[in-house]
């Protein structure tokens, strides 16, 4: 098997994080961080990265990475830049770009879930910034970069657990959109679902959500029940009067039976008191 060397920037946020983990114990993996405070700073196999002061393009000249994975977050001018340093090193070494995306891409499609190959359209900021960086991805060959977009993703760390937990405890509203319906993921399976993606060297754009579909306020309520037996106070928001949808499913490029997931998992899994 070739051995790759493998980069994530952005090693200390949540999936970053998650990813760094899953690929260790398989790969020659680094990360990067931002703040020293996580205690990154004694690892050998992490990076101090400052998006807004330090050229990447030298980090990975240095580095010579032969898969890079870039779950950045953060100011996003600095962020366009960076993938414009980014591509421009994948162009010219052997090396394939994983960028992590979001459903957000579609956000302005509410009618259906969104495919593969649909085309893009955001209303938020966020949305317009991702898609921007996935055109600049499109331009590299098919074979130097995936796509890689993911709903919201839960787990036991992930930030959203927590504000919901944080709600619940402080007896805060937590927000739930009747009308809108979601697909999910939870961490692990989310970065299973990477690895084997970097393993099989696949390339081109993957929808890595669950394969069915929920009501955003059923989610939030089963997984709500899963932490503890609380009547937490719901604030119902309604964005719209029609149902609207923030999915994203595969239909071209499936991943093995064994690495789907369903809502139902995600809740049952992941999300523990």
């Amino acid at each position: 098997m070739e051995s790759k060397k493998i980069l994530i920037l952005g090693a200390s946020g949540f999936i970053g994080n998650a990813l760094y983990k899953e690929l260790c114990n398989f790969y020659d993996t680094y990360g990067t961080y931002f703040s020293s405070k996580n205690g990154y700073r004694d690892n050998q196999q992490f990076i101090k990265y400052d998006m807004q002061e330090d050229d990447i393009y030298q980090l990975l000249e240095k580095l010579r990475p032969t898969v890079i994975i870039s779950a950045l977050r953060g100011d996003f001018a600095s962020q366009i830049q960076a993938h414009q340093h980014i591509i421009e090193y994948v162009t010219k070494h052997p090396c394939r770009l994983y960028f992590i995306s979001s459903a957000n891409v579609f956000d302005a499609y509410s009618k259906y879930p969104s495919y593969e190959y649909d085309k893009t359209l955001s209303e938020s900021i966020y949305g317009r910034l991702k898609i921007k960086i996935e055109n600049m991805l499109l331009r590299l060959p098919k074979s130097k970069m995936a796509i890689l977009r993911v709903p919201m993703v839960f787990g036991n760390t992930s930030p959203r657990i927590k504000e919901m937990k944080q709600a619940i405890w402080n007896n805060e509203p937590i927000e739930v959109f009747p009308n809108l319906i979601i697909n999910v993921n939870s961490d692990d399976r989310l970065t299973q679902q990477i690895h084997y993606l970097i393993n099989r060297n696949k390339s081109g754009i993957y929808h890595l959500g669950s394969t069915d579909l929920v009501h955003h306020e059923d989610f939030i309520r089963e997984v709500i029940e899963r932490v503890g037996s609380f009547n937490p106070i719901l604030k119902r928001v309604f964005t719209t009067n029609e149902v609207r949808y923030l999915a994203v499913l595969p239909k071209d490029n499936m991943l093995p039976k064994n690495l789907q997931v369903k809502y139902q998992e995600v809740i049952d899994h992941h999300v523990i008191g």
